[in-house]
This record gives structure tokens, sequence and C-alpha cells, in this order.
């Protein structure tokens, strides 16, 4: 029988591109797509799905659950996690739900998750059976392989910008600080304050910006207050969202401004927006990879923490002299 390799051999192109044409990739050229097909053709080879469920058992299927499937950051994930099933011709399932037995139910083998509750050992009857990996924050009370971002490191680097642009009093605008990645960016907030010998003000740390209009209004509460912030951190895109039009509805474009991630028209805002730019795609790949690494070799995977780096993307929210000045800080992988 034909493997997708000899096909690719036979067409002049990858094993990737063999299986984007058997899966009706519409991203793959006529001229390409004709050239693998006759050499399907000529070799009579036929997707060894059987094969496939042989291999992992069940349906041969994984699963993701994120807290929003809508949430642009998390759809990127999805999105890179999905690319990498599809080249292993394995089936991907997607909720926001959590897990909550839903993924038990169809019979996946493999699970990527966000931790949403405060206690994931529920999930240690999963672990038996199926593969798991953990990203953009770390579980609690189970040992399993994580995939995070540096929170810290790019709560340090937007506070390190906005000091080296000569403010003291920096307003931290956040949802709660029981979530480990807004956690993780208030400690590095608080780090670059007295790397540089700044009192940390607790007065100007604000959290309950669960949506854009209650970042507004933190906003609005720390600029009224009798000694108020110079500058303001936004501790993730949402925030951000509200923030922004709260400070230029107030005609208020004296205050300095990084967010923690980007989002659509940031740099066409006026100043643009300087942020903590993330990468949803290296951290929904670099989980993939771990998941098919453990389905491949189940026993002898230590499990391991690795946390990808963020980058700081400066633009004129803060008196910035260039746009788009990348600033890279280092993650790091634990075993």
């Amino acid at each position: 029988m034909a493997t997708m390799r000899q096909v690719a051999q036979r067409a002049g192109v990858s094993a990737k591109t063999v299986s984007r044409v058997v899966n009706n990739d519409r991203y793959v050229s006529d001229d390409v797509r004709q050239r693998v097909e006759r050499a399907i053709a000529d070799l009579q080879y036929v997707p060894n799905l059987l094969a496939r469920t042989f291999r992992y058992g069940r349906d041969a299927a994984i699963g993701i659950a994120v807290p929003d499937i809508s949430d642009p950051f998390f759809a990127a994930a999805i999105r890179a996690v999905e690319e990498i099933a599809r080249d292993r011709g394995v089936a991907l399932f997607v909720t926001s739900v959590g897990t909550d037995g839903t993924f038990e139910q169809i019979g996946v083998v493999g699970l990527i998750s966000t931790p949403v509750a405060a206690d994931q050992s529920y999930l240690m009857r999963w672990l038996s059976r199926t593969a798991m990996v953990f990203i953009d924050r770390a579980p609690s009370n189970i040992t399993a392989d994580t995939v995070v971002e540096d929170d810290r490191g790019g709560g340090y680097a937007a506070t390190a910008h906005l000091i080296e642009h000569g403010h003291r009093r920096i307003g931290f605008i956040g949802d709660s600080s029981s979530i480990a990645t807004t956690a993780g960016r208030l400690e590095g907030y608080g780090a670059a304050l007295a790397d540089a010998g700044i009192d940390e003000d607790r007065r100007l740390v604000t959290f309950g910006a669960l949506s854009s209009h209650e970042a507004a209004e933190a906003t609005w509460d720390l600029l009224s207050r009798r000694k108020p912030p110079t500058a303001l951190f936004s501790s993730n895109a949402r925030c951000s969202i509200g923030v922004v039009p709260a400070l230029q509805g107030r005609g208020r474009t004296d205050i300095a401004l990084v967010g923690y991630g980007d989002f659509p028209l940031a740099s066409a805002l006026r100043p643009a927006l300087t942020v903590v730019d993330r990468n949803p795609d290296a951290l929904g790949k670099a989980a993939a990879t771990r998941l098919f690494q453990r389905l491949d070799n189940p026993v002898r995977r230590r499990k391991r923490l690795m946390v990808l780096p963020v980058r700081l993307l400066v633009r004129a929210s803060c008196a910035a002299t260039q746009d788009h000045q990348h600033v890279t800080m280092a993650g790091h992988l634990a075993t």
C-alpha cells in the first residue's frame, strides 16, 4: 500500500501538502492539487484511517477546551492546533464549555485545555487514559504538560518601558488577581517598580475590570483621584479596548498607556498603542506538538512546563519616537 510520503515524492511536494490536498484545504493551488491527485491515482493511495485509529485508539480525535472560542487569542491558538492535528490526520473537537465530560463522551485520545477552575484535580481520572496538555495557565493540584507565556516578563517589560519614559505613578488595571495570567503580569509590574526604586502604591492597582465597560470605569476612577497616575498598564486586550476610548473620550492623550495583548486596529489608533505582543500561534503549535509527542510515546516522557517569550511592540502611546520597535523577552523550558 502506498504511503503519504511516496505520494509526496511522486508529486514533488511535501507530505504536509499531500495532507492538505487529502483534507481539501482551500489554500492549495490548483496546479499543486492536480499533481497530488494524479500521484494519488497513479499509486492508488488511500488515507489509512483504520491505521490511525489503531495507533491512537478510539476515534483518533483530540479535543481543545478554552474559556471563550470567540476570543481572538484563543481562536488563533485553536487554528494552530487544528493545523497540526490535520497534518496528523486526526480530528479536532472544540468547546468553550470546559472539561466537564464532553470529550470523554466522544472518546478523544488527547486534550488541550485552559484551566478555569481553582482546582484541576478532578481531571486525574483522565490522565490514565488521555494525553493532556494545559495552555495559557498552569493547572492546580495536578501534574501535566503545560505551555504558557512569560506573563511576568511581559508585565515587567511594559512597566519598565513606562518608567524609562519618566513615569513614577503607574496605574495597573486588571480583571482578577486570582487569574494566574493577571497575577503574573502584576508580579512583573511590581518587580519593575522595585528595581527602579519606586514604592508600589496599591491605590493605583485596580481589579474587577471583567469587561471593556468596567475597564473604562476603572480608568475614570484612577484619573479622578487626588494623586492620579500619569501612565497606565492594561493587563489584557479586553481591558485595553475599554481604557483607550475612556482616555480619548476625555481628551487625555497625555496619559501614557501600555496594553497586554495586541488587538485589531491598535496600531491605527492615534496615538498607536504600545503592547506586549502575544503569540497564540506559537502557543497552539507547541501544545499540539507536545500532545502528539505524548501520544506517540506516552510512557517515557516527563511532564514539563514550557514558558514562551513575549515581546514589547513599541508604538506611540508612551511618546515613543519609533513605531514597531521590538524588544524580545526570553521564555524558558522547565522539566
